[in-house]
């Protein structure tokens, strides 16, 4: 079965890659880092500057979420209670720039945290970034 929606994260990011993965075993979200050509191609058919966060390309709602917004998607699809999704949402600049440092990254999420809808090239490319996409983690028996 194709996923539904894509998650592009900082895949240079320990602690992102460990969250990417928990994210991944939602039955219709795949990731891939943000360093990848192919999520490179879809952020900038997307968007006029290629922003660096994280971004949720959901392609059944013909939607993209970005940094904050992406957050809360994310936690709302996993069935995370409301109120830790607002804390993740409300807090997502602080915990960005605690795990940027922890993790070594010298730079900052840009300041992109909004839901868009998609256009109509990145729709075009985004059977391309499920390709791209790291496989979803085996089940435990």
């Amino acid at each position: 079965m194709d996923p539904d929606a894509v998650l592009i994260y900082d895949g240079e990011c320990p602690y992102c890659s460990v969250a990417a993965t928990a994210l991944k075993r939602l039955d219709d979200v795949e990731a891939i880092s943000w360093y990848d050509d192919a999520a490179q191609t879809f952020l900038a058919a997307q968007f006029e500057e290629v922003p660096f966060a994280m971004v949720l390309a959901d392609n059944n709602e013909g939607r993209v979420y970005a940094g904050r917004a992406a957050a809360k998607e994310l936690t709302d699809r996993a069935g995370m209670p409301g109120l830790l999704g607002s804390l993740v949402r409300d807090n997502y600049n602080t915990i960005a720039k605690v795990v940027g440092v922890a993790s070594g990254r010298g730079r900052d999420p840009d300041d992109v945290h909004s839901s868009y809808q998609m256009a109509p090239a990145a729709t075009d490319l985004f059977d391309v970034l499920v390709e791209h996409a790291e496989p979803q983690p085996e089940e435990l028996s």
